[in-house]
């Protein structure tokens, strides 16, 4: 199908673009990109209105749980995909702790052919690290590569054998892979809240940031040994960001990302027991949130996560500290992304740039043909693209969520919050993915 998209502000953060122009798309792809009114000629099967709208490129998400296979009653590749494309997210990495674990090229292969059908989002798998993420034994990485995975992640499950680290990150710097590793401590990371005043008002077990400091002490030392490229996952603490930006600077090849969750929220939010909060990594205090906030405005980290995790019913109504971890995320990306932006005083495009092209930057060659124009509007280039209205707010209402996970920890006390931006229509390889009615 030809389509073309009308009198958008079309935002391209990779290339600096940001003015009013029409984008023809046709055969997946980005034919044209020019002044408003300068595709006469172009004979287009569908044509978007985007006046007041922003044309950006489709949302690039690091870290989604998509719970298929083997935990369907949490959430369904359909439904999530579903989700995805919602918010404006065209392309996602998803993590291996499936059921079974993505440690067989075969599992890889069955869940990208799952998801291709659908047509709704691309996905990116990443591979276990070890075999069943239990640390001891390294998978067959380059099977799993031909098979698709983009790289390869232990989860929230740590390698406590450093020996078995080393080796695996010295396997995967020989052939170029890429290592995704959360930095938690096997022994200090068992609490279920953050450790200070709040955990200890609560009498919740909680989790110093000296979890997050050991492991990433460790994963540096490593890497300046092996020279593995690491990206490292959901970083939650100011001394961890100030350890990052230390490896940067030293020129360690070392990316990171942060989820929305600890990018807008403290334990005080926690309240009185709010099992919605109850999140991996757990919410720090507000002087690590202002540290977060300014490293991903800095460049020190390089991406912002939705941390997707769909949680069903019966596993959150419950105490505290017996809740399984995880919120909905895929939805909210975006306007919580434009939120931060906002507070933080940056352009729209430095904004967008922290969801899209520099997503693709930490993926780098790992996603293929997809690489030059993944996260980007370029003439050429895929047509993966969002179009949402920046002064749309909307309130976060559990039950219009598209995910099967209705648990946000921004749904508060039920009656929700309002977020600016709106998603109007998501379009991926050409195709319309989504499109909001009204």
């Amino acid at each position: 199908m030809k389509i073309l998209i009308r009198h958008g502000r079309v935002i391209d953060p990779a290339s600096g673009r940001d003015e009013p122009a029409d984008i023809a798309i046709a055969s997946d792809r980005i034919v044209g990109i020019g002044s408003p009114g300068s595709f006469g000629d172009f004979q287009a099967d569908r044509s978007i209105d985007a006046s007041g709208l922003v044309v950006a490129p489709g949302l690039v998400d690091l870290a989604a749980r998509l719970r298929e296979p083997g935990q369907e009653h949490e959430g369904m590749l359909e439904s999530e995909l579903a989700a995805a494309a919602a918010g404006g997210v065209t392309s996602l990495v998803c993590p291996p702790d499936t059921d079974p674990v993505l440690d067989e090229p075969g599992l890889v292969e069955m869940l990208k052919f799952r998801a291709r059908k659908l047509s709704r989002c691309r996905l990116f798998p990443l591979g276990a690290l070890t075999r069943g993420l239990a640390g001891t034994t390294l998978t067959e990485m380059a099977e799993l590569t031909e098979a698709g995975c983009v790289g390869f992640s232990q989860v929230d499950t740590p390698v406590s054998d450093t020996l078995v680290l080393m080796r695996a990150m010295q396997y995967a710097s020989t052939y170029g892979y890429a290592v995704w590793l959360r930095p938690l401590d096997a022994w200090l990371g068992k609490g279920v809240a953050a450790s200070g005043a709040v955990a200890t008002r609560l009498g919740l077990s909680g989790v110093p940031v000296a979890a997050e400091t050991i492991a990433l002490h460790t994963l540096i030392e490593l890497v300046r040994v092996t020279r593995a490229r690491v990206h490292l996952c959901r970083l939650s603490s100011a001394a961890g960001v100030a350890l990052v930006r230390a490896a940067k600077a030293e020129g360690l090849p070392i990316t990171a990302d942060v989820s929305i969750n600890s990018l807008h929220l403290t334990d005080v939010d926690i309240g009185y027991f709010n099992a919605d909060m109850r999140l991996t990594p757990p919410l720090r205090q507000g002087a690590d949130r202002t540290a977060l906030r300014e490293a991903l405005a800095d460049g020190t980290l390089d991406a912002l996560v939705s941390d997707h995790n769909p949680v069903a019913e019966d596993m959150k109504n419950l105490p505290f500290g017996e809740a399984e971890p995880g919120a909905t995320g895929l939805e909210l990306l975006l306007s919580l992304a434009l939120r931060w932006g906002a507070d933080s005083g940056l352009p729209l495009p430095a904004t967008l740039a922290r969801v899209t092209s520099e997503p693709v930057r930490v993926l780098g060659d790992a996603i293929g043909s997809l690489s030059s124009s993944a996260g980007r509007l370029v003439e050429g280039g895929v047509a993966d693209i969002c179009v949402f209205d920046p002064q749309a707010e909307w309130t976060v209402q559990p039950a219009a969520l598209l995910s099967q996970g209705k648990h946000t920890p921004f749904a508060f006390s039920g009656t929700g919050m309002a977020l600016p931006g709106r998603v109007r229509v998501t379009l991926v390889a050409g195709t319309v993915a989504y499109e909001a009615r009204g």
